[in-house]
C-alpha cells in the first residue's frame, strides 16, 4: 500500500507541523505513546456500602467542626440543606447562627445543662394525659417532654410514613428535630425492625438527598453509588465499568442534552414512527376505521369490511367503476388540510429514518469496533516479538481509544441534529435563514469527524504485524495524526454546541430546563476513584458541649447503621 492511499481528497485536519512533531525521529512521541489512562487526582469519588459511612462522616465532620455541634444536629442541618455543605456555610455567612438553626429545626438549649427531675417524680404527659413516673418520660433538645409511651407511638408512625429523616416534636408548633439517638433507643425497645429501617433512612439519606451523589444505575445494580464535587452535567464511569450521565442517571450520551436524549430514546423505543409509517402509507376505513394499505392501481379500495371507498378522498362509494372514474362519485376538490397533513407526516418520517439510520449505523460501528481490542492486542504481541527497531506500539492503543470516543460522539451528534434543527424544541427560537446557516455549520464539522473517524479506524485494522518495519512506521505515523486531529475536531464540535447553538437558544418552560451538555473531555469519560477510608475517615465524637474530643473506632449507633445497611 502506497502512502498516498492513506490520503483522501477532502481536505486533512492535521498539518505538515504536526506530520513533524510525531515524526519516530525523536522523542516528542514519547508522552503521546504512555498508555490510555484517565488523569489523576480525579473529583469523582464511588462510594461502596463500606465506604457510605465514612463518605457521610466527611460532611458531617466539616459541619462539626465549624459549629461545634454534635453529630444528630449537625445530620439536621445537612439533611435539611440536601447534604450541600457549601450551601449551608453559605447561609451561615449570610443570615448567620440562629436563622440557620431555626430553619432546619436544630434547638441547641441551655436547659440541657440543667439538672434532671428526681427519679421519684412523676410528670403529667401532655399528650395522653397521664402521670407518669419522670423515668419514663424523655425531654427533647428542644425542651418538651412527654412520656416514652406517646414518643414511641410518634416515632412508629413517622418511620412507617417515610418521615424518619425528619422527624419533629410532637409539641404543637414546635419544628424542632428530634434526637436520633432517642428515636432509636425509644424505638429499638418495641419495634427493632422499625429502628433497623430507621438506621438505614438516615444512612441512605447521603444518596438519596445529595444532589452531588446518586446510586450508579447499572442492572443488575453493582451496589455503588457516585459522588461528584463540581458539576452536575458530567458523565463518570463506575467502578463496576457502567459509564451513565450523572444529571440523567441514563447512558452517557453527549452531545446530546438530558432531555434531546430522553425524547430520542423514546422516539426510538415507542411506536410514534409506526404511526407515522401508517399515517404515510394508509387511509382509514370510513366504515371500520381500521388502516387500509393500497396494493394496486385502482383508486378504488376496499376494506375487509366490505366497505368500498375512494382512495383519493377517502368517502365510502359503491364498487361500480372504471379505471378513470366512481360512478356517482367525484372528488377532485383539494382539501388542503388533509394534504398538508398527509405531507408533513412524511416529511417527519423520512427526516427521522434519515438521522436515525447514521445514528444507528456509527452505533453498529462502535459493536463491530469493539472487537478489535483482542485483534491488535494480538497483533501487538505479535510485532513486539519479532526483531524489530519498532518496539513501542502504544500508538496502537492510543488510536484505538480515541476512536471509540470519537465513534461514540459521532454517533450521538445525529439525535443532536435531529432535535437541533428540527421543529419540536427550537421551533420559534431560530428563524428559517438563521437555522440553515447553523445547521450547514454544524454538518461541516460532522463530516469532517466522521471522515477522519472512518480513516482512523481504516488503518488500525491494518495487518501491520505482517508489515515490514517502514511500512510500519507509515501506519503508524497516520494514526497519530489521525488521532490527534479527530481528538481536535471533538472539540471544535463541543466548542460550536455550546456556544454557537445551544448557547444562543433559551427552550420552552414547558420543554424543561436548559440544554446543558456534558464538557468534552480529551481523556475520556472520568473513571470515578474509589473513596478511601483511612484514620481520619473515623467519626469525632463530641462531648456534651459538642466540642470534639477524639477519633475513636465506629461506636454502637454506627456499627447499627451498617448492621441495618446490610439487612436492606
Amino acid at each position: 500500500m502506497e502512502d498516498d492511499d492513506y490520503v483522501g481528497s477532502e481536505e486533512e485536519f492535521y498539518t505538515s507541523d504536526q506530520e513533524d512533531d510525531y515524526s519516530n525521529e525523536g522523542p516528542e512521541n514519547e508522552d503521546y505513546d504512555t498508555p490510555c489512562i484517565p488523569p489523576k487526582g480525579t473529583t469523582t469519588k464511588v462510594i461502596t456500602k463500606e465506604s457510605l459511612l465514612a463518605a457521610q462522616k466527611e460532611d458531617l465532620r466539616r459541619v462539626m467542626d465549624v459549629l461545634f455541634l454534635k453529630e444528630h444536629h449537625a445530620r439536621t442541618l445537612l439533611i435539611h440543606h440536601r447534604w450541600d455543605v457549601d450551601k449551608l456555610f453559605e447561609v451561615l455567612v449570610e443570615k448567620e447562627r440562629a436563622f440557620l438553626f431555626a430553619e432546619a429545626g436544630v434547638s441547641v438549649m441551655e436547659h440541657q445543662d440543667s439538672e434532671p427531675l428526681p427519679p421519684a417524680s412523676t410528670i403529667m404527659c401532655a399528650i395522653c394525659i397521664e402521670d407518669v413516673p419522670s423515668n419514663e418520660a424523655t425531654t427533647m433538645d428542644c425542651g418538651h417532654c412527654f412520656c416514652n409511651g406517646c414518643w414511641t407511638e410518634h416515632f412508629v408512625v413517622k418511620i412507617n410514613d417515610g418521615q424518619s429523616k425528619r422527624m419533629r416534636c410532637m409539641a404543637h408548633n414546635c419544628n424542632a428535630i428530634c434526637d436520633e439517638a432517642v428515636v432509636r433507643n425509644l424505638v429499638s425497645n418495641s419495634h427493632p425492625d422499625l429502628a433497623e429501617k430507621f438506621d438505614r433512612f438516615l444512612l441512605e439519606s447521603y444518596i438519596e438527598d445529595n444532589k452531588r451523589v446518586k446510586w450508579c444505575p447499572s442492572t443488575p445494580h453493582c451496589g455503588n453509588a457516585i459522588r461528584v464535587e463540581d458539576d452536575e452535567f458530567c458523565e463518570i464511569e463506575c467502578s463496576c465499568g457502567l459509564q451513565f450521565c450523572f444529571r440523567c442517571s441514563s447512558q452517557a450520551h453527549s452531545p446530546c442534552s438530558c432531555l434531546m436524549w430522553e425524547l430520542w430514546a423514546k422516539k426510538c423505543r415507542d411506536e410514534s414512527e409506526t404511526v407515522n409509517w401508517i399515517t404515510v402509507h394508509t387511509k382509514p376505513c370510513p366504515k371500520c376505521h381500521k388502516p387500509v394499505e393500497k396494493n394496486g392501481g385502482c383508486n378504488l379500495v376496499s376494506c375487509i369490511c366490505g366497505q368500498a371507498f375512494c382512495w383519493l378522498c377517502g368517502g365510502a362509494t359503491g364498487r361500480n367503476h372504471t379505471w378513470s372514474s366512481i360512478e356517482g362519485h367525484s372528488c377532485g376538490r383539494f382539501k388542503e388540510d388533509k394534504e398538508k397533513n398527509a405531507e408533513r407526516a412524511k416529511r417527519d418520517l423520512y427526516r427521522y429514518m434519515h438521522y436515525h439510520k447514521f445514528y444507528k449505523a456509527h452505533t453498529d460501528s462502535i459493536k463491530l469496533e469493539s472487537k478489535l481490542k483482542d485483534t491488535i492486542q494480538e497483533k501487538v504481541s505479535i510485532s513486539e516479538s519479532k526483531e524489530s527497531k519498532n518496539r513501542d506500539f502504544g500508538w496502537v492503543t492510543n488510536g484505538l481509544c480515541r476512536l471509540f470516543r470519537s465513534r461514540r460522539i459521532l454517533s450521538y451528534s445525529y439525535p443532536f441534529a435531529f432535535y437541533m434543527f428540527g421543529e419540536e424544541l427550537f421551533k420559534d427560537q431560530m428563524t428559517k435563514e438563521e437555522r440553515e446557516m447553523k445547521q450547514n455549520l454544524f454538518e461541516v464539522q460532522q463530516q469532517q469527524l466522521e471522515a477522519n473517524v472512518e480513516k482512523l479506524s481504516k488503518f488500525l485494522e491494518e495487518p501491520f504485524d505482517n508489515y515490514e518495519d517502514d511500512k510500519v512506521v507509515i501506519v503508524r505515523m497516520q494514526v497519530i495524526n489521525l488521532s490527534v486531529a479527530t481528538d481536535t475536531l471533538c472539540k471544535r464540535m463541543y466548542d460550536c454546541i455550546e456556544n454557537d447553538l445551544l448557547g444562543s437558544v433559551v427552550p420552552s418552560v414547558e420543554l424543561g430546563t436548559h440544554h446543558k451538555i456534558a464538557p468534552y473531555k480529551s481523556e475520556g469519560i472520568e473513571k470515578a476513584s474509589e473513596l478511601s477510608i483511612s484514620d481520619k475517615d473515623l467519626p469525632f465524637h463530641c462531648g456534651t458541649n459538642g466540642v470534639q474530643t477524639s477519633n475513636v473506632l465506629p461506636s454502637s449507633d454506627e456499627k447499627e447503621f451498617l448492621t441495618a445497611y446490610d439487612h436492606a
